[in-house]
């Protein structure tokens, strides 16, 4: 897993050599979108919906379930995220989304996502295939990245992003790495607490993810404002097992800072401690793609600090062998 996160510039440029020969073709009378995919191959529509949803004109759904919203239609645009292209539930919601004729594109490595894609003549996007889904992220959010520009949802200054992130992760490796195995270490054999403060979910989830997978830990994760009326009450007994990590972009709301200003003491008072991780870059797109980074490197040093394989998720292939017996 470390050499796979090592090389995750370089997923990011084969991930746009891939998305430049790509070919998509337009949609006419698109009124919603639907991104569905689960794990590692629907994290990126998470974070994609972060990048976009205060500039695309129309609706945008994250779907992570079997089934589709009731107002899919032929009018929807639906993005299918399988890294396997056997993803059960996505698999699922596609055999619905073909029954009602919706416009669908699909980024795959291989499996019957492509297989159907190919059957229907749907648009498709094959990625490398053989790794750990979650290791692929650079692959499917480039992907996602490229249907939304193309489709007309999403600006082209993306890619000029890309290719900014890219070099501001290459700039800043030895660092990210000495920073992540520092935080690492304070993590060690405690439950780890993540909060965003709003405008980075999608990398607080994915580092969650990755804690959960990598790390083989437990944990949890909320979001500003929100967690402010319900979650804080929570905090009224001192818990060492605790320590809280906390993500931050320059693009975080200015009041919602100052929430977190005055909630910071609370944390420090009933946990271990408190870590700030803040997001280096230009564009969101920069600073999203920092902290994913980190958080990839932070989980696979705690892996490493508990002599665990960060690979193996054996508990999953056990669930699937199980459900596939009914």
């Amino acid at each position: 897993m470390k050499a796979l996160v090592q090389n995750f510039t370089t997923q990011l440029n084969e991930a746009k050599a891939i998305a430049d020969k790509a070919i998509i073709s337009s949609s006419q009378n698109i009124n919603n979108i639907v991104i569905t995919g689960l794990g590692g191959s629907g994290i990126g529509g998470t974070i994609i919906y972060e990048l976009i949803s205060d500039s695309c004109k129309v609706p945008i759904v994250i779907n992570k379930d079997y089934f589709l919203p009731a107002f899919v239609d032929a009018n929807t645009l639906l993005i299918v995220s399988s890294y396997s292209g056997n993803t059960e539930e996505t698999l699922s919601a596609m055999q619905q989304a073909i029954s009602k004729k919706v416009q669908i594109v699909c980024i795959t490595s291989g499996g019957k996502v492509l297989e159907l894609a190919k059957q229907h003549q749907f648009d498709f996007i094959e990625i490398p295939g053989g790794n750990p889904p979650r290791s692929c992220i650079g692959y499917s959010l480039v992907q996602l990245i490229k249907v939304l520009v193309a489709k007309g949802f999403a600006d082209k200054k993306l890619f000029s992003d890309l290719e900014a992130s890219i070099a501001l992760l290459d700039k800043e490796h030895i660092a990210i790495k000495t920073e992540a195995q520092k935080i690492a270490g304070k993590l060690l054999n405690k439950i780890c607490v993540i909060y965003s403060l709003g405008t980075c979910e999608g990398a607080v989830v994915r580092f969650r993810q990755q804690i959960n997978e990598n790390s083989k830990m437990l944990c949890w994760h909320h979001v500003f404002p929100e967690m402010n009326h319900n979650e804080l009450v929570g905090w009224t007994t001192k818990n060492d097992s605790l320590v809280v990590i906390t993500f931050h972009t320059s693009f975080d709301y200015g009041r919602t800072q100052k929430r977190y200003t005055v909630c910071k003491p609370i944390f420090e008072k009933y946990s271990s401690g408190v870590i700030d991780i803040a997001a280096k870059g230009e564009s969101k797109l920069e600073q999203f793609l920092y902290l994913i980074n980190i958080g990839d490197w932070i989980s696979c040093y705690v892996a490493e600090l508990r002599g665990i394989d960060p690979v193996e998720v054996n508990v999953i292939d056990h669930l699937k062998a199980e459900l596939a017996k009914f």
